[in-house]
């Protein structure tokens, strides 16, 4: 049995928020360990966000060669070449771990690569991946878990041998038929890029709509935009059974609205969800307390049930992006030093990189109904966005809402191209309590997307009069 050895610092967990506590810890002269499974990294430069959009970026290209005739451009027959694809890929992974490399070599730093687990308060022991075993006792520890593919409890599917978005990043063919089980983020920006590559795509969504958590309209608007690609969507549909295995054959048996369905396809993505990387791990032989789902139990300052543990990132039920993670980071490095910052009423954008892309922050009408905020709500078409035009990219629409009695913005849905740089300004105004009308009679670089805001907020009604005003 390894001897005990002590640290100030124990990471376990070199993602996002993980990575910078250790970098922070480290600057600051103390003695750290971070404890990494595999990604050196963490997913986001490996496995998930950086990667995928790069792979996005490449079925763009392939597009706009489908398309070049469009633009006044002669081209040949065209094909992808998914090896290509994917060697681009790799080369961008591989340098962005070089940094991560050279950023963990930090003088009071030490990185492990290996699997920890609690056997105490404060206690891990790590399974080397070179070999041996250490045991490490901390002050503190932090907790940057991460999250799994989750694998929906259908019969046949684990069988089926069915890609998740890593192994789907990594395919050095085309799929002659990719079914996607799941119609969220994730799986909308697959099923859209494999289309584009060549393959033919259907999307199995058990909801009545793509994107659970967004406005009809704007998954309405989605889903004319996959068809316009030949993107068949199936919405209602319960998967019943699987047969056959991913990359060969495969059939889905599933109940929709309008009777049972069989599909056929070559190969199959599984998108449906994530679930936390919590099990296994010894957490309640440390303390550590977990809710049903298996998510960490946080304070609104990342703090855990469990004495000088603090836990951040997706783990700790955090909103699964990248931004957000690296603000639990901050939160934590800020209360270290004394502050006090929370995870309380946090406004935070995200964006969904299909083309166009979709970007929110704030509230929808959907939200602002169930919470019952009166809300005055404005529509544009990009169309009308005159940058739209000279791309040729007039899909699409931007979507406020105000409060009803007052100038505050509330909420903004964007449907379009570069979306999700135009929500960082509105998000920008939103965090400053800039009313709509700074936005309004703002100076815009002409033509941009960003210009489309003055159309927009030209377009407001007045507030409704307060309950008891004339």
């Amino acid at each position: 049995m390894p001897e005990t050895e002590r640290v100030e610092n124990l990471i376990l967990g070199g993602g996002e928020p993980g990575k910078y506590i250790a970098w922070e810890l480290a600057r600051q002269g103390r003695r750290t360990v971070v404890i990494e499974r595999a990604l050196i990294g963490g997913s986001c430069p490996n496995i998930a966000c950086l990667p995928s959009k790069n792979v996005i970026h490449s079925a763009k290209v392939a597009d706009l060669l489908r398309h070049a005739s469009a633009y006044g451009q002669r081209t040949g027959p065209t094909a992808t070449d998914m090896k290509g694809v994917r060697e681009r890929k790799r080369a961008m992974v591989e340098g962005m771990v070089e940094i991560h490399r050279n950023k963990f070599e930090a003088n009071g730093l030490e990185f492990l690569l290996g699997e920890g687990r609690f056997l105490a308060p404060r206690t891990v022991e790590v399974s080397l991946a070179a070999g041996g075993m250490r045991r490490i006792e901390a002050e503190r520890i932090f907790l940057n878990l991460g999250t799994h593919a989750a694998l929906p409890d259908v019969p046949g599917l684990a069988e089926a041998a069915p890609l998740t978005p890593v192994e789907a990043l990594e395919l050095d063919h085309l799929p002659e038929h990719l079914i996607v089980l799941g119609g969220g983020y994730v799986g909308a920006e697959f099923a859209q890029a494999f289309r584009r590559f060549g393959s033919r795509v259907t999307v199995v969504e058990y909801g009545p709509q793509l994107m659970a958590r967004e406005d009809p309209d704007a998954a309405e608007a989605v889903q004319g935009i996959f068809a316009e690609d030949g993107i068949d969507v199936i919405l209602g549909a319960a998967t019943k059974a699987v047969a056959g295995r991913s990359g060969n054959r495969v059939r889905f048996e599933i109940e929709t609205p309008h009777g049972e369905r069989m599909i056929e396809g070559s190969d199959l993505l599984v998108a449906a969800g994530r679930a936390p990387n919590t099990q296994g791990i010894g957490l309640e032989l440390a303390g550590i307390a977990c809710d049903a789902r298996g998510y960490v139990t946080v304070n609104d300052r990342l703090e855990t049930a469990a004495p000088g543990v603090w836990a951040t990132g997706e783990c700790a039920g955090s909103p699964q992006f990248t931004h957000a993670a690296f603000d639990d980071f901050r939160i934590v490095r800020n209360n270290l030093a004394g502050g006090e910052r929370t995870t309380r009423d946090r406004l935070v954008p995200y964006c969904m990189f299909i083309d166009p892309e979709l970007g929110r922050v704030g509230l929808n009408e959907t939200e602002a109904r169930r919470q019952n905020i009166a809300v005055r709500v404005v529509t544009l078409p990009m169309a009308s966005v005159l940058r739209a035009r000279t791309l040729g990219e007039t899909r699409g629409f931007m979507k406020v809402l105000l409060d009803a009695h007052s100038d505050r913005i509330l909420g903004f849905t964007m449907l379009a191209p570069n979306a999700g740089e135009v929500i960082a300004v509105v998000q920008t105004a939103m965090l400053a309590g800039l009313p709509y009308t700074g936005l309004r009679d703002a100076i815009f670089t002409h033509p941009t997307m960003a210009e489309g805001l003055n159309v927009l907020f030209t377009s407001v009604p007045p507030p409704k009069p307060q309950s008891g005003e004339a």
